[in-house]
C-alpha cells in the first residue's frame, strides 16, 4: 500500500512514530466496531485529507493482519461511509476538492446541508452509527478534554469520536502530505493555512511574498505552526487588547523615570491551600520585584483548576505590567497553568514544535515521542525566552510569564536570566527606599497621627505589622524619594518623642 510504503521509507522518525500511533487507532476502531457502523467526517481540509489516507492505510493493515488474503488486492481504497457537511459559505475550491477526492477513492458520500448537530441526528436515525472518524487536532477549539476515543458530548447524538491525529502538529500534517505526495486542496498553495468560511478566512500574512511574483507562499512553508490560524478573521476586541498591553510600556525607554511598575503573582497549588506546604517562592518573587523598583499589586493562590487560573489572569493582565504564574506547569492532570492562560486570552493550546524539540533534548530517553502535553502552548501569543543558563526556555504569553521554579534557588536562576533577557520586559526602575520604625505604643495611640501622615505623604506607602500580638508594632515607610521617606519617618517619631526606634538592618 503506497501510503504505508512512503512513510516507512521516510527518514523522519517523528513522522513514523506519529503515523504508527495514528494507524493503530484506526485499526483499533475497525476491530471494535462493525465496518458498516463506522463513518468518516470529511471536510476537504488538510487535516481530514491526512485522516483519509491514514484510514486507507489502517484499513489495509487491518485486513492484511487478519489474514484475509482474498481481500488484500481489493483494499487499496477504503469504501467507508463518508459524511460531508456542505455549507453556502464554503470555498468553491473546498467543495470541488471534496467531490473530486470522493470520486477518486470510491468513497460512498452522504452530503448534509444542515448544521452539524441536526445533520448528525438525522444521519444516526437513518443508519446505525457507533463511531465517526474525525480529523480533530489538540489545538482545535473543540479538542479540549478529548482523547483518541471520546464519546460525543452530552446533548449530542450518542457515538464514539475517533481522533487518530489528535496529537499531530501543523508540521506533522504537512510532513505527512508531502512525504506521501497526496493531493490536497489548492488553497493551501495560495497562502491559506487554516480554512474556515469565505467570510472569516484570508491568506496568512506571514506567507506574503511579492518577490517571487506570487502573492503568497504555500502553507507548508509557514515556519511557526502556532500561527496556523493567523489567517482567520480577528475580532476587534483582540486588537484593542493588544494595544492595551502595548500601552503598558513594557519596552518603553522611559521606564527609568517611572515612579513604579506593577506586577501581580499567581501561585497555582492545591498543596498550599490544603496547608501541606508553605509558599516561599511567591514571597521571594515579591522581594525580587521590590528590589528592582516594581510594585506588587496582587498576590493570590488558586486551585489547580483551569477556570481558577483563567479568572485571575483575566483580572490581572489588563491592570498590571507583568503577571507572574508559579506552579501548575508540567505533564500531570493538575498542571493547568498554560490552559488557564490560553482561556484567559481566548486562544487555544497548540503544539509548539520548537518547545517540543527542547523538551526532547532535556528529557532524553524518557521522551516517548507521542503526545507531549508540556509542548502545548497558547497559540499565537507565546514567546519563548531563551538564556544559556536555562535548561528550557521560559514561556511568556503577552505580559504573562510562567515560571517553572519550585524552590527559591531555582527562582534565583530564572530571575537572573529574566533580568538578562530584554524580551522579558523586566525594566529596572528607580529603586524603593524604606524606613522601618518600631514602637511599644498601642495601635489606638498612634492611629490618628499615622492617618494624618498618610494624607500629607501620599507618595509614601505607610503600613504596619506586628511580629506578635503582644510584641512591638513595626511601621514601614516605603517610597522612591529618599528625602520624602526620611521626612515622613522624622515626623512620625517626632510626634512620639523617644517612643520609636529604627529596626536594625532596614534602610
Amino acid at each position: 500500500m503506497e501510503i504505508d510504503a512512503a512513510v516507512r521509507a521516510s527518514s523522519d522518525g517523528r513522522l513514523r512514530t506519529k503515523y504508527d500511533n495514528a494507524v493503530y487507532v484506526v485499526q483499533r476502531a475497525f476491530a471494535l466496531y462493525p465496518f458498516e457502523e463506522i463513518a468518516f467526517s470529511f471536510n476537504g481540509g488538510k487535516d481530514s485529507t491526512v485522516l483519509l489516507h491514514l484510514i486507507r492505510a489502517g484499513y489495509y493493515l487491518h485486513k492484511t493482519s487478519s489474514g484475509d488474503e482474498a481481500q488484500i488486492n481489493t483494499v487499496q481504497n477504503c469504501p467507508l461511509r463518508t459524511i460531508y457537511f456542505e455549507t453556502p459559505c464554503a470555498f468553491p475550491e473546498i467543495n470541488s476538492f471534496t467531490y473530486e477526492t470522493v470520486s477518486t477513492y470510491g468513497l460512498p458520500l452522504e452530503t448534509i446541508r444542515s448544521d452539524f448537530k441536526s445533520g448528525l441526528e438525522g444521519l444516526l436515525k437513518e443508519k446505525p452509527t457507533k463511531a465517526i472518524f474525525i480529523g480533530t487536532r489538540i489545538g482545535d477549539p473543540n479538542a479540549v478534554g478529548q482523547e483518541q476515543f471520546s464519546p460525543s458530548s452530552p446533548g449530542w447524538p450518542p457515538f464514539m469520536r475517533v481522533n487518530p491525529i489528535l496529537d499531530w502538529s501543523y508540521r506533522d500534517v504537512w510532513s505527512f502530505l508531502l512525504t506521501c505526495k497526496v493531493k490536497y486542496c489548492s488553497l493551501y498553495d495560495e497562502g491559506y493555512t487554516s480554512i474556515g468560511s469565505i467570510y472569516d478566512t484570508v491568506p496568512n500574512a506571514l506567507l506574503s511574498d511579492s518577490s517571487t511574483g506570487k502573492s503568497f507562499r504555500p502553507a507548508y512553508m509557514l515556519s511557526d505552526g502556532r500561527l496556523e490560524r493567523a489567517g482567520r478573521a480577528k475580532k476587534t476586541s483582540n486588537k484593542t487588547e493588544t494595544n492595551s498591553v502595548a500601552s503598558n510600556g513594557m519596552n518603553n525607554a522611559e521606564g527609568e523615570q517611572m515612579i513604579s511598575r506593577s506586577a501581580s503573582v499567581i501561585v497555582v497549588g492545591d498543596e498550599i491551600l490544603f496547608g501541606t506546604v508553605g509558599d516561599k517562592v511567591g514571597a521571594a518573587l515579591c522581594k525580587k520585584l521590590h528590589e528592582i523598583g516594581w510594585r506588587v499589586s496582587h498576590v493570590t493562590v488558586v486551585h489547580n483548576e483551569i477556570d481558577s487560573v483563567a479568572e485571575e489572569v483575566e483580572q490581572c493582565k489588563s491592570t498590571d505590567d507583568v503577571v507572574f504564574i508559579l506552579g501548575g506547569l508540567g505533564p500531570l492532570h493538575s498542571d493547568v497553568s498554560l490552559a488557564g492562560v490560553a482561556k484567559a486570552f481566548g486562544v487555544r493550546l497548540a503544539p509548539d514544535e520548537e518547545f517540543e524539540e527542547h523538551l526532547s533534548q532535556l528529557i532524553g530517553n524518557s521522551y516517548i515521542g507521542d503526545r507531549n502535553e508540556m509542548a502545548l502552548l497558547p497559540e499565537g501569543i507565546t514567546e519563548l525566552l531563551h538564556h544559556k543558563m536555562l535548561p528550557l526556555p521560559l514561556i511568556k504569553c503577552k505580559n504573562v510569564i510562567i515560571l517553572s521554579a519550585t524552590n527559591v534557588d531555582e527562582l534565583d536562576m530564572e530571575w537572573n536570566c529574566l533580568l538578562d533577557t530584554q524580551e522579558s520586559g523586566l525594566v529596572k526602575t528607580k529603586p524603593f527606599v524604606s524606613k522601618h520604625l518600631s514602637t511599644l505604643l498601642p495601635d489606638v495611640k498612634i492611629a490618628a497621627v499615622v492617618a494624618k501622615l498618610c494624607l500629607e505623604f501620599s507618595d509614601v506607602y505607610i503600613g504596619s505589622y506586628r511580629i506578635s500580638r503582644m510584641g512591638p508594632l513595626v511601621v514601614s515607610l516605603i517610597g522612591k524619594d529618599n528625602q520624602r521617606v526620611q521626612e515622613a519617618a522624622l515626623k512620625l517619631s517626632g510626634s512620639f518623642e523617644g517612643q520609636f526606634s529604627q529596626v536594625d538592618g532596614c534602610k
